[in-house]
């Protein structure tokens, strides 16, 4: 069990509701406290499929400038308190990094969703937290070149103790990442 094992497993809803898992789209190392550049993501589609990454050292190379957001607002497994606001995000990103999976260097063009799930768990490595990104003085208020992202599995709030996280990942740990 890994990352992205836990991330899969909260997404299927009787292995979550087995575990007390809340679901999840990415995690990040540093949220189990592992001062680690790496993380993992599943991010669904309509069709049922899904994009699964495990990242080291991932960085954003390049980015659009119109912005997109989800129109419920972001949530996290680190923050245990709901944030209400529109969190504002570029639509289209590049990231480099090394991918764990196929042990290579690779490019990821992204949009929408997984742009923003990307972007998401890139700002942990610098410390910020989606509410940093929420205009404090009127927190529902797009900017005027941001669109949504209608994606139906946004609006999951992700609460959860990285206490928690660590202690599943740990209890049913086979292979891990090497950290």
């Amino acid at each position: 069990m890994d990352m992205l094992q836990y991330v899969r497993d909260s997404q299927d809803n009787e292995l979550a509701e087995q575990n007390g898992l809340r679901p999840a789209v990415g995690i990040a190392a540093i949220q189990l406290g592992i001062p680690k550049k790496m993380l993992a993501v599943v991010v669904p589609d309509e069709e049922g499929n899904s994009q699964e990454f495990a990242l080291a050292n991932a960085r954003i190379v390049s980015e659009s400038v119109q912005l997109s957001y989800l129109k419920n607002g972001e949530g996290c497994l680190s923050v245990e308190k709901e944030h209400q606001g529109l969190v504002p995000r570029h639509a289209r990103i590049t990231v480099k990094a090394y991918d764990l999976l196929q042990d290579k260097e690779i490019t990821i063009k992204a949009s929408d969703y997984l742009a923003i799930v990307l972007q998401h768990e890139i700002d942990h490595f610098s410390g910020t937290l989606f509410y940093d990104r929420i205009n404090q003085n009127d927190p529902c208020m797009p900017k005027k070149t941001a669109s949504s992202s209608n994606n139906a599995r946004q609006t999951s709030i992700f609460l959860c103790s990285s206490q928690m996280i660590h202690a599943y990942i740990k209890m049913h740990a086979q292979i891990a990442f090497i950290f």
